[in-house]
C-alpha cells in the first residue's frame, strides 16, 4: 500500500494545527461541533482563520490534528479546497487518532499531541514543523518568520505579542535586547509582564524529537499527574508532556536557542465565551479582525457578500460647527454580516482641502474622549500636504489631529470625534462633529470609481 506521508525530499516545511480539544470553555458552543467549527462573525469558523494564514503564506503541507467531533470538521475542510490545499502530493491532510503505532489512541493533552506527530513528520522529511492552535483571531505571514527562525539557527522560534489582556492566562515571555527568549512561565500567578506566547511555534523537527524523547523517558520520575486528570477544558492532561506550553516550551528554554518574532497588530484569543463576545465586538466596530482584508481575506477562494461588497455611505453636516469644518462626509467602507464594517477611505466636501487618513492610533486618542461619546476606529491624519492645514482646523495648536469613527450604520446618524496631540505630549478632545444620514450606493470590488482616490477627508 503506497505510504500517505512520502519523503520529501527537498525537505518540508509542516504546519500541524492543533484542532482536536474539545473546548470546554466554549460550552455549551462546542457541545455538539469541535471547537474549530464554532462561528466567527456570521458566515465563518474558527479554523478559517489559521488556515488562511497558512494558504496566504503559501505553505503547501497543513496538517490538522483531531480528536473531538472530528466529523463537524471534516464536513466543512472539504479536503482543503476553500483554501487551495486540495494538492495531491501536497495539501491538507487529516490526522485522526490512531492505532498500530509506538504513541497509538487519543492524545493526553496537547503536548502528546505534538508527540503523536512526530514519526510521521521525521517519515516525511520535514526539517521544521510550525505548531498551531486553532481558536486565535490574528493576521499573520508566516513566511518572515521562517527566514528569521531559519537564519538565526533557533531550534524553536516563539511568535509573540503585547497582550491588554490579564497575561496569567497566556505563557508569559521574557526576551533580551537581542530577541532571545530567557524565561518562559505556562500561566503564572504574578506574570512578569504582558508579553505573551500567540501558541505559534516554529520548531526544528531534530530537536523537537529529542526534546520529547527525554521527556517521555522521564515520564515515570517526574509525573505530576494522574493520567485520569483532565485541565481546564476538560482535555486529558498527559502525566509528563501536559500542555506544551508546561512541558515542551519550558524543555526548549532550558536549552537556550530560543527566539521571539513580534507579532505587531490585532491578536485575540477566543478560548472563552467573553473573549468570543468581546472579538465579535471588536469585528463589529472595525476595531477586531479584518475579515475582508485586502490580500488576506478569509477563506480566499469563496467569495461572500462581506468580502465582495463595496459600499458608500454618505452624511450631511447636522449642526453649524460641523459645516464649518466639513459639509459633509462619505464613508467608503466593506459591510458584512450583522451591519459590522470596515472604513477604507472617506471623503468629504469643504474648502479646506484634502488629506489622507491612516488607520490606527496612539492608545490615548480613546482616553480623553467626552463622557458618553461612542467608541470606535481610530485614523490618523497625515500630516504631509493638506493633513497638515485640516490637522489645525479640527485641533488648533496641535501638532497631530486623529479622529475616532463611531459606528458606521446605514440609515442611522454619524459622530467623528475630533482629539489632538500637543507639543507637550499631551492628548485633549477637540469637537464633536455630527452628520445625519444622507444614503448609501454599492459597488463589486475592483469596480470602485474611487478606487484610485487617496483616503480623503475634506476634498474640494
Amino acid at each position: 500500500m503506497a505510504d500517505p506521508f512520502p519523503t520529501d525530499p527537498e525537505g518540508a516545511v509542516v504546519a500541524l494545527v492543533l484542532a482536536g480539544g474539545t473546548g470546554g470553555r466554549l460550552m455549551p458552543l462546542t457541545a455538539a461541533r469541535a471547537k474549530p467549527m464554532v462561528p466567527l462573525a456570521g458566515q465563518y469558523r474558527l479554523i478559517d482563520v489559521v488556515l488562511s494564514n497558512l494558504a496566504h503564506s503559501r505553505l503547501r503541507d497543513v496538517w490538522v490534528v483531531e480528536q473531538y467531533r472530528p466529523f463537524t470538521l471534516n464536513q466543512h475542510l472539504a479536503g482543503g479546497r476553500p483554501w487551495d490545499l486540495d494538492g495531491t502530493r501536497h495539501g491538507l491532510r487529516l490526522l485522526p487518532p490512531a492505532q498500530g503505532r509506538a504513541e497509538e489512541g487519543f492524545a493526553r493533552g496537547n503536548g502528546h499531541a505534538i508527540a503523536q506527530q512526530l514519526p510521521l513528520l521525521e517519515q516525511f522529511g520535514a526539517e521544521t514543523v510550525v505548531v498551531l492552535s486553532a481558536d486565535h483571531l490574528y493576521q499573520l505571514d508566516l513566511r518572515p518568520v521562517l527566514a528569521e527562525h531559519t537564519r538565526s539557527g533557533a531550534e524553536l522560534t516563539v511568535v509573540t505579542t503585547e497582550t491588554d489582556e490579564d497575561p496569567s492566562r497566556f505563557g508569559v515571555v521574557q526576551v533580551d535586547d537581542d530577541g532571545a527568549v530567557t524565561d518562559y512561565a505556562y500561566k503564572p500567578e504574578d506574570p512578569a509582564g504582558t508579553l505573551v506566547a500567540t501558541e505559534v511555534f516554529v520548531f526544528d523537527v531534530a530537536a523537537l524529537s529529542e526534546v520529547v524523547g527525554d521527556l517521555v523517558a522521564g515520564e515515570d520520575e517526574a509525573a505530576t499527574k494522574d493520567e485520569g486528570e483532565t485541565d481546564e477544558d476538560g482535555d486529558p492532561v498527559g502525566s509528563s508532556l501536559g500542555d506544551y506550553g508546561e512541558s515542551i516550551i519550558p524543555a526548549f528554554v532550558a536549552r537556550g536557542r530560543v527566539r521571539e518574532h513580534r507579532l505587531v497588530g490585532y491578536w485575540r484569543d477566543i478560548g472563552t465565551l467573553d473573549a468570543y463576545v468581546r472579538a465579535h465586538r471588536e469585528i463589529l466596530d472595525g476595531t477586531g479582525l479584518d475579515v475582508a482584508a485586502e490580500g488576506w481575506p478569509l477563506n480566499r477562494l469563496m467569495a461572500t457578500p462581506a468580502m465582495a461588497d463595496t459600499r458608500f455611505l454618505s452624511f450631511d453636516a447636522r449642526d453649524r460647527a460641523t459645516q464649518a469644518l466639513t459639509r459633509g462626509v462619505t464613508l467608503e467602507v466593506e459591510r458584512g454580516w450583522f451591519g459590522a464594517t470596515s472604513v477604507r477611505n472617506l471623503f468629504s466636501s469643504t474648502s479646506r482641502g484634502s488629506a489622507r487618513f491612516e488607520r490606527g492610533g496612539p492608545d490615548q486618542v480613546r482616553r480623553v474622549l467626552p463622557q458618553g461619546a461612542a467608541d470606535g476606529g481610530v485614523y490618523s491624519i497625515t500630516t504631509d500636504g493638506d493633513g497638515r492645514a485640516l490637522s489645525r482646523a479640527l485641533c488648533p495648536g496641535s501638532d497631530e489631529a486623529f479622529i475616532v469613527v463611531g459606528r458606521v450604520r446605514a440609515g442611522h446618524p454619524l459622530t467623528i470625534e475630533t482629539v489632538g496631540r500637543w507639543a507637550d505630549g499631551q492628548f485633549r478632545h477637540c469637537v464633536t462633529l455630527n452628520y445625519d444620514y444622507r444614503g448609501e450606493w454599492a459597488t463589486m470590488q475592483g469596480s470602485s470609481p474611487a478606487r484610485d482616490v487617496p483616503a480623503a477627508f475634506g476634498t474640494n
